[in-house]
């Protein structure tokens, strides 16, 4: 039995080294005798049977959404600051009058902005471009564009510019803003620390996020993809390239990404586009009043049942709300016959409707509830725009 085992070996080796002798010097024998299916896969072009990305690849996602991302370069002004020994006559005496010190040196900044429409209308963060004297855009093809303000909302960090173009520019789809789940697979697209486009993976960590103390309005996506500077004004997409949000913060101690980062969601977006695009400005409904949250040692002095609602701590003089009859220490707990659980929504209910209208407004007061009509006003423009 021995002795078969190694005449078996023997001939198994021999054949192995006849096989490759022949394909060395000769391959074609071995084609010409081959199988016609092994022939066909020997002849095949790399990759022909696999056209498409791996399985559990997001290149489907990445490569729909990413010509419609951009880089954005500003620049603005700075005024250098003159030293104060130019002040001094004896330091001039010996120095000289410098005048040079007080001209005017350029700053420049980067950061991400999404196409929404073929004809060129952009999205961006506010912060990103505001004060630039100059706005640059530069597509993912190479070609670049002078952008405009077309307008702003501070209260959002959301801008919307424009570039002139003979050509359609490739626009993003924005998604569903009630699709979204904590878990969802998301991709952050933008120009991180001016390295060029960039996509990183990662999911929905929580929605909802707010009083966070960077906007008026809060109402973030939370996601652990890597968003780091320059990726501000950005997109978040879903794992079919649709837009789902505008990256716009991180939490951060060292400048760089901890996997906690803000987008600013599609039905916010989508709202402060529409009004910018048509009247170049945002327009909310405004009281005037000052809301404290009902924490439980408030709702105990106060003798209220329980935390629900809004405390109006303070009424402005003459605004709609006293002449509708508001007063310190009503709990509001109804807008236009929807309920108010927070200061939050409160806020969110009434910057909804629009000015110049009467609406009811409930509230709680010694005990009893009391319908008021308000007829709401305008809200101020932020003084200083930015963060």
């Amino acid at each position: 039995m021995r002795r078969l085992w190694l005449i078996f070996a023997q001939a198994v080796t021999a054949s192995v080294a006849v096989l490759f002798v022949l394909n060395t010097l000769k391959p074609e024998w071995l084609r010409d005798a081959a199988p016609d299916a092994v022939v066909a896969i020997l002849e095949a072009p790399a990759g022909a049977g696999n056209p498409g990305p791996a399985p559990g690849s997001y290149a489907d996602a990445a490569q729909r959404s990413m010509p419609a991302v951009v880089h954005i370069f500003t620049t603005k002004a700075v005024q250098n600051q003159r030293h104060p020994l130019m002040n001094d006559p004896v330091f001039r005496h010996f120095f000289g009058d410098r005048q040079g010190n007080d001209e005017q040196q350029r700053s420049a900044g980067l950061g991400s902005g999404v196409i929404v429409s073929a004809d060129g209308f952009i999205l961006t963060n506010n912060h990103v471009i505001e004060a630039a004297d100059e706005i640059e855009i530069a597509l993912n093809d190479g070609r670049k564009f002078s952008a405009s303000v077309i307008g702003r909302d501070p209260e959002t960090d959301l801008a919307v510019l424009r570039v002139q173009t003979d050509t359609p520019l490739p626009a993003i789809t924005f998604s569903r803003g009630d699709m979204l789940h904590v878990g969802d697979v998301v991709l952050a697209i933008g120009n991180p620390f001016g390295v060029g486009q960039t996509v990183t993976m990662g999911i929905i960590s929580a929605l909802g996020r707010s009083q966070l103390g960077i906007n008026t309005f809060e109402n973030y996506i939370q996601t652990d993809a890597a968003i780091n500077p320059g990726n501000s004004g950005g997109a978040l997409v879903d794992n079919a390239g649709n837009l789902v949000g505008i990256n716009t913060a991180i939490y951060s101690r060292s400048g760089g990404s901890l996997g906690i980062g803000f987008a600013i969601p599609v039905s916010i977006v989508r709202n402060v586009l529409e009004q910018i695009v048509a009247t170049g400005e945002v327009t909310r409904g405004w009281v005037g009043v000052e809301i404290r949250e009902i924490t439980p040692e408030l709702a105990t002095s106060f003798g209220l049942r329980g935390t629900e609602g809004a405390l109006i701590a303070g009424v402005l003089r003459d605004s709609p709300a006293e002449r509708g009859g508001v007063r310190p220490g009503d709990v509001l707990i109804a807008v236009d016959g929807k309920s108010v659980q927070d200061p939050k929504e409160m806020l969110e209910l009434v910057a909804a409707l629009p000015p110049g209208k009467t609406f009811s407004f409930r509230v709680r007061r010694a005990g009893e509830e009391v319908d008021l009509s308000v007829a709401v006003g305008r809200r101020p423009t932020p003084k200083a725009a930015g963060r």
